[in-house]
């Protein structure tokens, strides 16, 4: 259970990853068709804009760490807040695109600086025998912002365009509020930004082995960057448009993907438990694999609704179980600066991956390949993990060879 001194902390982070990623990117997801279908671009602007949001992230990723020591966490949480808000606000009415485009951007900035710098400063509220399970749950954010906008984007829409896209904005201004509040609770806003250069240390990878697992799992995490774009950008639209299921049958999948995404924290923190981080990360990785590659072979109601939520639920998933596998490897001292590296990692990956899909939607007119190209990265992602695990196996081996080999050298010298 969560301790009730915990809940400024974690109502911090889970407000940040609310409108961090659950708002500022995925409720352009059920918006994508409408847009389209009113005219306001074409299916392959559309898709461009979608990826204007994975480049904001990754320089909003980049720049999250210098801004967090040269100012306040409140400061700076406030002013992603606000450019959130305005990349939704600014869009309400018909604009050019390059209009679009550089908001779409902001968005994706804000939205890596509340990710990064939100649950970092939850953490660091929290006490350490209880920084595990708060670390899993500020992500369930990400999981309401899905089903929020599931639910009242198809409802707004029946008013106008216009009217959902300020909406939006309006719900990333209350989100800011609240967070702003908790962050002023028991002087958590007054705490030094847990990702300064004074607390990041030396890395403690002092052996050649971790260091080959380390960058195995962040290979890994980059790929999962990749994976898991055609879900959260093209997904609904695939569903509405291009199989004319409708913009209904799109938002239930939409729904059912948010659900996912907010049981996703839960699961995998039980998953941990009894396999391990290693164990979790293999079974997450098979698992999103799997459920991406489904609409290739079927896309009947069942599937539908298993790729949905699974996808859902291991967006979250793979980032905690990515996190605890690194702290697991390295310790919390040296943990902060790989995470930071991790989290540039996806981050580059995903506006590549962006761009590319956009691109080859745009030359094929057809989103099914790119859920058949991702199922199989993601499978690439899951042999990375395994590799790690057998690299760690014959370093451990290695290790107890040695002890035993001084261990049998000392009892000779003695003799």
């Amino acid at each position: 259970m969560i301790n009730s001194k915990d809940l400024p902390a974690l109502m911090t982070g889970i407000m940040a990853t609310l409108a961090g990623i659950g708002i500022a990117r995925f409720a352009y997801t059920p918006l994508l068709p409408a847009i389209i279908q009113e005219g306001w671009f074409t299916a392959s602007q559309g898709a461009y804009l979608g990826a204007a949001n994975l480049l904001g992230y990754f320089i909003g990723a980049l720049a999250a760490h210098s801004l967090s020591e040269r100012f306040s966490p409140r400061l700076v949480m406030a002013a992603s807040f606000a450019g959130i808000a305005l990349s939704f606000v600014l869009c309400a009415g018909a604009g050019g695109f390059l209009w679009f485009f550089f908001w779409r951007l902001v968005s994706g900035i804000a939205g890596a600086i509340l990710m990064v710098v939100g649950p970092s400063l939850a953490l660091a509220a929290t006490p350490p025998e209880r920084r595990t399970r708060v670390g899993a749950m500020v992500f369930t954010g990400i999981g309401f912002g899905a089903l929020l906008s599931a639910f009242i984007v198809p409802l707004l829409l029946g008013l106008s365009l216009t009217v959902t896209w300020g909406t939006l904005g309006l719900l990333c201004i209350a989100a800011g509020l609240l967070c702003d509040y908790f962050l002023q609770q028991q002087g958590i806003a007054h705490l030094t930004s847990p990702i300064t250069a004074s607390s990041v240390g030396s890395s403690s990878t002092g052996y050649a082995g971790v260091k080959v697992i380390v960058l195995l799992v962040i290979g890994a995490y980059a790929l999962d960057a990749i994976g898991f774009v055609p879900h959260t950008v093209f997904w609904v639209d695939y569903l509405a448009r291009e199989n004319a299921l409708g913009n209904q049958a799109a938002s239930l999948q939409w729904g059912i993907f948010g659900l996912g995404a907010l049981c996703g924290p839960f699961m995998v923190g039980a998953l941990a438990q009894r396999v391990g981080w290693q164990g979790g990360l293999m079974i997450a990785f098979a698992a999103k694999a799997a459920a991406v590659l489904l609409p290739v072979f079927s896309l009947a109601l069942l599937s539908q609704s298993v790729s949905s939520f699974m996808v859902g639920a291991m967006i979250p998933g793979i980032v905690a179980l990515t996190s605890g596998r690194l702290a697991e490897l390295v310790g919390p001292t040296a943990h902060k600066k790989l995470w930071g590296q991790a989290t540039a990692a996806f981050a580059a990956a995903q506006a590549v991956a962006g761009y590319a899909m956009s691109a080859l939607y745009g030359a094929w007119g057809s989103y099914a390949p790119l859920f058949a190209i991702s199922g199989l990265i993601l499978f690439a992602g899951f042999l990375l993990v395994l590799l790690s695990r057998g690299v760690q196996q014959r370093h451990s081996s290695g290790q107890q060879s040695t002890q035993q080999s001084s261990k049998h050298s000392s009892n000779q010298g003695r003799q």
